[in-house]
């Protein structure tokens, strides 16, 4: 369970940040416009894609401790880069715009595969940064990558649900701020932890 809750940790604090394609499922939903479309296509590159990090990184890196060690290193640095971006953007945060008018299932399948794909930072956070993770458990790999899933799951369903009750908060400033600095803190956590597993 604790592996399983790491996971999900580890994945809510990656997927939460605002960026294009969590804005993209935001205005969609509000739009109520092909909504369902657009939160499958997430959910399944979200699998595919910790599938591919827990099973090809993690498989390379498992039984190479100096090679872990690196990536462990490596990831922790990363992850506070990233809440230093989280509190950059608290800083000068932005507000969700949402436009009106109907858009053709194809137009929006197109684009949420091109937010989901064509952003780099996708491999890097999602099949590098888990799947380097996810080898630190060994033969639990799995586990945490299952949490990392879920939290794919409850976080794009809970997004779409959620996102006609949102649209007033979501076109405040104030809101994404304090999005951004909860993000932020639950990244430095993670890497604190990282940290810790790397000196111990």
């Amino acid at each position: 369970m604790e592996t399983y809750l790491a996971g999900m940790g580890v994945g809510l604090s990656l997927i939460v940040a605002i960026g294009a394609q969590n804005a993209y499922v935001l205005r969609q939903g509000m739009r109520r416009d092909r909504i369902l479309t657009v939160v499958l296509i997430c959910i399944a590159s979200d699998a595919l894609l910790i599938t591919v990090g827990t099973a090809g990184l993690g498989s390379l890196l498992d039984g190479h401790e100096r090679v872990l060690a690196v990536v462990t290193w490596l990831g922790a640095a990363y992850l506070l880069w990233f809440a230093v971006r989280s509190f950059k953007a608290a800083r000068s945060p932005g507000a969700l715009q949402v436009d009106g008018g109907e858009t053709r299932r194809g137009s929006v399948a197109g684009a949420t595969l091109a937010i989901t794909y064509l952003n780099p930072h996708v491999y890097l956070d999602t099949v590098v940064m888990l799947g380097g993770i996810a080898a630190r458990y060994g033969a639990a790999r799995w586990t945490f990558a299952t949490g990392a899933f879920s939290a794919s799951l409850l976080w794009f369903v809970g997004l779409a649900a959620g996102a006609a009750a949102l649209a007033g908060p979501l076109a405040s400033s104030r809101t994404w701020r304090w999005i951004d600095l909860s993000v932020g803190v639950i990244v430095l956590l993670v890497a604190a932890r990282l940290v810790s597993q790397a000196l111990g």
